[in-house]
């Protein structure tokens, strides 16, 4: 229990100088020391407890040491749940990272592989053009071919005709048909 010290000249310690340990020092309220002051009443007890008064040093310095304990342990828990909570945050930032980059490379593929078939496609297309234009040129190389061959012949015609009209003596009717 928690006494006020007594003065030494014999006077009474009046009530409100009762050294008061606070209630939120100590850990536990329910163990809480409601501080009672001392009165003497009686005159005739004018040696002081020594005694005493070393109790009430040794109880506040407790109270101090528990309250730092206490103190002490609220700080290693805050620190515990901040800890806790970065490692949390770091590790949901991990995996959103992870899957970020997965879907990322998922795409990338896709568009890689679709890249491929359209340069598989174009190149298709090309050679397709291509042998469309060999086939074109080729049925325009033999309709010249034809338009020559006829030109040829058309003209071997008129110089065979030309020869039989001075061979005969005759003039073509053809051309005379205009006048």
């Amino acid at each position: 229990m928690v006494t006020a010290p007594e003065n030494s000249d014999s006077t009474p310690a009046p009530a409100s100088a009762a050294t008061e340990v606070p209630i939120n020092a100590v850990e536990d309220k329910s163990k809480a020391v409601v501080p009672v002051p001392v009165v003497n009443k009686t005159k005739e007890d004018p040696v002081p407890k020594k005694a005493s008064s070393g109790s009430i040093d040794r109880d506040i310095a407790l109270a101090e040491v528990e309250k730092e304990k206490r103190f002490s342990f609220i700080k290693a828990w805050e620190d515990s749940e901040k800890s806790k909570a970065e490692n949390k945050a770091q590790k949901k930032l991990s995996s959103v990272s992870a899957w970020e980059n997965s879907k990322k490379a998922n795409l990338e593929a896709k568009l890689k592989k679709i890249e491929e078939e359209l340069e598989k496609k174009k190149a298709e297309y090309a050679e397709k053009m291509k042998n469309k234009v060999a086939l074109i040129h080729k049925v325009a190389e033999e309709e010249k071919a034809t338009v020559e061959a006829q030109r040829s012949e058309e003209l071997l015609k008129a110089e065979e005709t030309a020869a039989k009209f001075r061979a005969t003596g005759t003039i073509p009717k053809k051309f005379f048909g205009c006048f």
